[in-house]
C-alpha cells in the first residue's frame, strides 16, 4: 500500500471511528456496529413535517427487489420484443416491483430514510425505439395509461398497500409523474424510416398553413397557442402544420385516459433541440410532446393526477422535465395539486420538478420557482458544486457561489431549503463513477473516503437530502443513465456484475440488502442525526470559510428556535488542515456529534478545526446560557 492510501485509511478510520450524538448520545463506531432499525415515527406525525425534514430514498422499482416473479412479463407472451422482460439486458424489465418495494421498507427505514421517491409507476408502452436500437419502459417514463400502475410493477392495489405500509410506518410517498410527455405512438409520415425528426418551427411552419407558409390555408381563425382560451383552441382543427402526424392502427386507443388519442393535444413539430422555442415544443427523443398550452390538457392533467391525491393520499409529486413545460401550465397546475391534497388532509404536499442543468448555476433553477411558479426543484447545483470539489479540484468557493444563490429563488432562503439535493442519480450516474473519472489513480480507500465526505455534505447542509438507492450499498456504475441502474436484487446483467464496489468484495451478482457496508452505516448514522437535529433540518446558514483552492469549507448552521449553532466542517484536499474557524462569541467548547476534528475554543468566536485528508467534523458548540 502506498504512502497516500495509508493516509486515507487512517483518515477513514478516524472519521469511522469518531463519536456519534443521536437522540440519546451515545459512544459508538459505524465501523463496529450495525444501526439499530429507525424506530419508526407514530402515523399521526408524518403529516405535520415540513419538506425540509425529511431525507428522501429514490428508486427504481424495476431495479430494486423481486416480490412477485409472476409479473415480470407484464402479463405479456413472446420475446423480449414483446413483453419488454430481459433480466440480462440493461435496458429491459428486470423483475423488481411494488411488492417487492414494500417487503423492503424495513431496510429503507434502517437507513433513516424517511420518505421515498418511487419512480414512475404508470403503465408505459413495453418496448421502444428503432430495430436494434429497441429498449423497454422499464424506468416509466414512457407512459400510454396514465390511470393504472405497469403490471410489469403490479397493480393499483399494489401501490395502494405499498402507500399504506409506508404510511404506517411514518414514512413519506412521493410519486414521479410526468406531465410533458406520452410514449412514442405519434409517427409522422415525412419521417417513416429515420430515426430522427427535425424540429420545425412556429415561424418556418405556422398553425394555419399546412406544411409551410406556401402551403394550403387550415384552421381558419385560429389566434396562436399564447390565446389559451378553450374557444380558441377549438379552432386548432388540423394538425398537419409541420409534419403530417398519424398513429398506425394497432395503437389508435393505447393511451388512457382516451383524450390523450386525440393527436390535436401535442404539438407534433419534431425532436426538441432542447434550446429555444423546441425546449417546450419539440418532442423529447421522439416522445410525443403534448401541447400544455391547450386548455383540455391542462384540465386533463389536473384530473389524472389529482384522482392519485384523492386516491391514495400520496405526499407529494417529482415533476420529470419540468423545464420543457410552458410555465402558464405550472402556475394552473400546481395550485390545483395544493388544494387537493390540502383536502385530503395532506398540509405539506412536496412539489419539486426537474431541470436538468450541470453547472453551478442557481439564477438557472431559480427561474423555475418565480416564471413557473414550482414550489422547488431538484437541486443540479448542489449535486455539481459537490462534483466540482470532491470529485474534483476546484475550490470550496464554489459552495460561495452556491449559497449566495438562494436569494434567487422565489422567497429566498425558504425556498433553497426545500429543494431536494443529490450527488448522483439514475440519468447522470453515481458519485463514485464521478470520482473515479476524476482521479483514475486513486485507490478504492480514496475513492471511499471521497464519497463518505460527498454523503456528509448531503446530509448536514441545507436542502433535501436524497439518497439514489444502491450509492449505501458502495455501487459505482460504468456511466449515467442505464449504466447507473443497476439491481439490488441478484443481478444478470454482466455489465453490472464486473463492476468494482466500495466497501465491499461482493459484486452485484448478489442481492445488496445488508447493513454492514460502511456507506450504509455512515448514511444511516448521519440520517438520524439529521433528523434530531432542527439546525440540520430547518435551519439558517451562515458561511464561516471557504478558499480558492481544495481545502476547507464551514459552514454553521442554528437551531431555528433556540439558535444553538451547528458547525459544519470539510476538507476536500488530499493533506490534514487546521484552522482557527469563526463561531457565535457565546460558545465555550464543541461537542464532536460525527466525524472528527473539533477541537477547542481557543478566544471568543474562534474555533480550532483539524481535519484529516477528505476528511469533515460535525461541531455542536455549546454556550453558558
Amino acid at each position: 500500500m502506498s504512502t497516500r492510501a495509508t493516509k486515507f485509511t487512517v483518515a477513514l478510520a478516524m472519521a469511522l471511528a469518531a463519536p456519534h450524538a443521536l437522540a440519546n448520545p451515545v459512544q459508538s463506531s459505524p465501523a463496529q456496529a450495525t444501526p439499530a432499525p429507525a424506530a419508526p415515527a407514530t402515523p399521526l406525525d408524518y403529516r405535520a413535517r415540513l419538506p425540509q425534514d425529511e431525507v428522501i430514498y429514490f428508486v427504481l422499482p424495476d431495479r430494486f427487489e423481486n416480490g412477485d416473479p409472476t409479473n415480470d412479463r407484464g402479463g405479456l407472451t413472446g420475446g423480449r420484443d414483446k413483453t419488454g422482460f430481459d433480466p440480462t439486458a440493461k435496458g429491459f424489465f428486470h423483475g423488481g416491483d411494488l411488492k417487492g418495494l414494500t417487503q423492503r421498507l424495513d431496510y429503507v427505514q434502517s437507513l433513516g430514510a424517511t420518505a421515498i421517491w418511487v419512480g414512475p409507476v404508470f403503465k408505459n408502452k413495453p418496448v421502444q425505439g428503432a430495430p436494434g436500437h429497441q429498449s423497454a419502459g422499464y424506468h416509466g417514463y414512457w407512459i400510454t395509461d396514465f390511470t393504472q400502475v405497469d403490471p410489469h410493477l403490479g397493480t393499483n392495489a399494489d401501490f395502494a398497500a405499498l402507500v399504506s405500509a409506508a404510511h404506517g410506518r411514518g414514512m413519506k410517498v412521493y410519486m414521479d409523474i410526468i406531465i410533458n410527455h406520452t410514449a412514442d405512438v405519434i409517427q409522422y409520415r415525412e419521417c417513416v424510416g429515420q430515426r430522427a425528426c427535425p424540429y420545425r418551427s412556429r415561424a418556418d411552419y405556422p398553425y394555419q398553413r399546412r406544411l409551410g407558409p406556401n402551403g394550403a390555408a387550415i384552421n381558419p381563425g385560429f389566434a396562436g397557442d399564447d390565446v389559451r382560451t378553450a374557444d380558441n383552441f377549438a379552432k386548432l382543427v388540423r394538425n398537419d402544420y409541420a409534419y403530417t402526424p398519424f398513429v398506425p392502427a394497432a395503437e389508435r386507443r393505447v393511451k388512457v385516459p382516451a383524450w390523450l388519442n386525440d393527436m390535436r393535444y401535442y404539438h407534433n413539430r419534431g425532436d426538441t433541440t432542447y434550446r429555444n422555442e423546441s425546449s417546450t415544443m419539440g418532442d423529447f427523443v421522439g416522445l410525443d410532446d403534448l401541447m400544455t398550452e391547450n386548455p383540455r390538457v391542462v384540465s386533463g392533467m389536473i384530473d389524472i393526477f389529482g384522482d392519485w391525491i384523492d386516491r391514495y393520499g400520496i405526499d407529494g409529486f417529482r415533476i420529470d422535465t419540468a423545464r420543457h413545460v410552458n410555465p402558464e401550465f405550472w402556475a394552473a397546475f400546481v395550485p390545483a395539486m395544493q388544494a387537493r391534497a390540502a383536502a385530503k388532509g395532506i398540509p405539506n404536499f412536496h412539489i419539486f420538478g426537474e431541470v436538468s442543468d450541470h453547472e453551478v448555476r442557481p439564477a438557472v433553477l431559480a427561474q423555475h420557482t418565480i416564471v413557473d411558479k414550482l414550489p422547488a426543484v431538484l437541486d443540479f447545483s448542489f449535486r455539481q458544486a459537490v462534483v466540482d470539489t470532491v470529485a474534483g479540484t476546484r475550490g470550496t468557493d464554489a459552495f460561495e457561489a452556491l449559497f449566495d444563490g438562494d436569494a434567487l429563488y422565489a422567497h429566498g432562503y425558504d425556498t433553497a431549503v426545500t429543494l431536494p439535493t443529490f450527488t448522483g442519480n439514475h440519468d447522470d450516474g453515481r458519485f463514485a463513477t464521478f470520482v473515479r473519472t476524476a482521479f483514475p489513480k486513486a485507490g478504492d480507500d480514496e475513492v471511499l473516503a471521497r464519497v463518505m465526505l460527498s454523503n456528509a455534505m448531503l446530509l448536514t447542509l441545507r436542502g433535501v437530502p436524497t439518497i439514489y438507492s444502491g450509492d449505501e450499498q458502495g455501487f459505482a456504475s460504468d456511466g449515467n443513465d442505464q449504466d447507473a441502474r443497476e439491481d439490488m436484487f441478484a443481478s444478470k446483467v454482466a455489465v453490472y456484475n464486473d463492476n468494482r464496489l466500495l466497501g465491499t468484495a461482493s459484486t452485484t451478482a448478489t442481492a445488496h440488502f445488508g447493513r454492514d457496508n460502511p456507506l450504509f452505516r455512515q448514511t444511516a448514522t448521519l440520517a438520524r442525526l439529521r433528523t434530531v437535529t432542527p439546525a440540520l433540518t430547518r435551519g439558517r446558514q451562515m458561511l464561516r470559510a471557504r478558499e480558492e483552492t481544495p481545502g476547507l469549507l464551514a459552514i454553521s448552521r442554528f437551531d431555528p428556535v433556540t439558535n444553538a449553532e451547528v458547525l459544519l466542517a470539510f476538507n476536500t484536499s488530499t493533506t490534514a488542515l487546521t484552522r482557527q474557524v469563526e463561531i457565535g462569541v457565546d460558545a465555550t467548547a464543541a461537542r464532536t456529534l460525527a466525524g472528527a476534528g473539533c477541537g477547542t475554543v481557543a478566544a471568543p468566536g474562534s474555533l480550532t478545526i483539524t481535519l484529516p485528508p477528505l476528511g469533515f467534523a460535525v461541531c455542536a458548540l455549546t454556550s453558558p446560557r
